[in-house]
């Protein structure tokens, strides 16, 4: 019998969510980075839970979605934490295909900003091409896959 994940002291905000911030865990490459935020409502956790796998709830698409399912760049849970006030979660992962963000970075943070805020060039590489990974002419074009100024 399955029983289901004990998430009383939890705060979804008003909208049912919950913030997530995934870092590598530390027996990987990526140990300690950010990788990524993003948001959870109670599905996307308990799907989370029970594959071991990170789910989101996409704010912008309006629906839950398993990290990769189109990438291939899926995040294995390694560990899970609450903050103090319990309205945040941290997630240590395994990332596999080496990239957590859709434009082929390692991390959604790649981009570093001098302190008039202005963007600095991306001194980061890409690991892969969104172009080819999400294969469609729509995925290429997206401001979801906008070309960032690259060292060359």
């Amino acid at each position: 019998m399955t029983t289901s994940p004990d998430l009383r002291g939890l705060k979804f905000n008003t909208d049912g969510l919950i913030a997530a911030i995934v870092q590598g865990a530390p027996d990987t490459p990526e140990a300690g980075r950010v990788l990524m935020l993003a948001w959870m409502d109670r599905t996307a956790l308990e799907r989370t839970l029970a594959t071991g796998q990170m789910h989101y709830w996409s704010r912008s698409r309006a629906k839950l979605w398993l990290k990769g399912e189109t990438s291939g760049h899926v995040q294995d849970v390694v560990a899970w934490h609450r903050d103090c006030d319990g309205d945040a979660l941290l997630f240590h992962v395994r990332q596999r295909g080496g990239a957590a963000c859709h434009t082929g970075h390692t991390s959604c943070f790649f981009q570093r900003l001098e302190r008039d805020g202005s963007p600095a060039v991306v001194e980061e590489k890409r690991v892969f091409d969104p172009a080819q990974v999400y294969q469609t002419a729509a995925a290429a074009n997206s401001p979801r896959a906008q070309e960032v100024p690259q060292q060359p």
